[in-house]
């Protein structure tokens, strides 16, 4: 593990670069900006993360490691060029080791802006792919998509369920992730209940996919059959988990669960955990392929396998009596260190 701190007053950059593991290739990650509280908030985030990457990368069978930046600030109220332009700096001081993406709180056009003092960044390359179709760079359409196929994996596997129609969803967070994946399941017929912290995306979910609204406290009451977490991290713990009373949990978001031990507290409920770095891999897919020359094909196909990975991961979790969780880890530590 490495971890590198940059300051920089003149724009105001306060940041972190955390590299878990480089076996397989350079760390890739994304560039998360976000108001946390205190500067050990945001290295344990960026621990958290990081570690995270490797394993995604890992299950994903890409050849990438792990990594994670993180911009300490509101990114409603304190970017700037200068602030990307520095950030951008910083990530060229590691010399390709760490290439970064877009995040929470950071945008495609954030990142190519980073660009323009580094090589190394992802997911930013607005041009004809190599089978033509326009590419805007931006990976959280992959995301969604790879959510939710894992999502339906996961009915399958823990409600026998081959359609989604009625289906009671959750969803926690209507962010780029999380808005499409509303989008997805109202397509497929499924009922939602949504809860964000901004009310734009909350009127847009009621007016276009009949959503209802709910608070972000009341989400984890809610009688429904799928909860899809697709906010920030750590939401999965020894109180939300108690008050669970959906069976399957399938969502977008990074480190769902607050400690190791929520994976076995999941399954002693009879709750199906989808484990996050898997079901979220379609971003990370989505940037990989980009790198070596983007067919949509390709990474359809590639999506498609995180279903194939997860039903792996959940019967191998059933025959052995261990949680997903625990099951996953192991499944990635062993494709990280072969």
């Amino acid at each position: 593990m490495f971890t590198r701190i940059s300051h920089d007053r003149s724009c105001g950059l306060s940041a972190i670069i955390g590299i878990h593991d480089t076996h397989r290739g350079p760390a890739l990650g994304g560039c998360r900006m976000w108001p946390y509280a205190s500067h050990d908030e945001a290295l344990t985030d960026v621990l958290r993360l990081s570690r995270g990457m490797s394993y995604k990368s890992a299950m994903a069978n890409l050849d990438l490691g792990g990594g994670k930046s993180v911009i300490i600030g509101d990114p409603h109220q304190h970017k700037s060029e200068a602030l990307f332009h520095a950030m951008g700096r910083f990530v060229e001081s590691l010399g390709g080791r760490y290439i970064a993406a877009e995040d929470a709180g950071t945008t495609v056009a954030d990142i190519r802006t980073m660009g323009l003092e580094t090589d190394h960044v992802a997911g930013v390359r607005e041009k004809p792919a190599a089978d033509g179709v326009m590419r805007s760079g931006d990976p959280s359409p992959a995301t969604a998509h790879g959510v939710f196929v894992g999502l339906k994996a996961a009915v399958r596997q823990r409600l026998g369920r081959e359609d989604l129609a009625g289906l009671r969803v959750a969803v926690q967070g209507l962010g780029n992730v999380g808005l499409r994946l509303a989008r997805m399941l109202h397509e497929a017929g499924a009922r939602l209940w949504v809860s964000d912290i901004h009310p734009e995306p909350l009127a847009r979910a009621e007016a276009e996919f009949g959503a209802a609204m709910v608070s972000g406290h009341q989400i984890f009451d809610l009688d429904v059959d799928v909860f899809a977490p697709c906010a920030l991290g750590a939401v999965l713990n020894d109180e939300s988990i108690q008050r669970l009373r959906a069976t399957v949990v399938a969502g977008a978001a990074n480190n769902q669960l607050a400690s190791p031990q929520h994976g076995e507290l999941l399954r002693q409920w009879g709750i199906l955990y989808a484990p996050d770095y898997v079901i979220n891999a379609g971003g990370i897919i989505d940037v990989a392929l980009e790198r070596k020359g983007f067919h949509r094909a390709a990474l359809l196909r590639h999506l498609e396998g995180i279903g194939e990975t997860l039903m792996e991961v959940f019967q191998r979790a059933g025959a052995e009596g261990r949680s997903t969780a625990e099951v996953a880890d192991r499944i990635a530590e062993a494709r990280l260190w072969a």
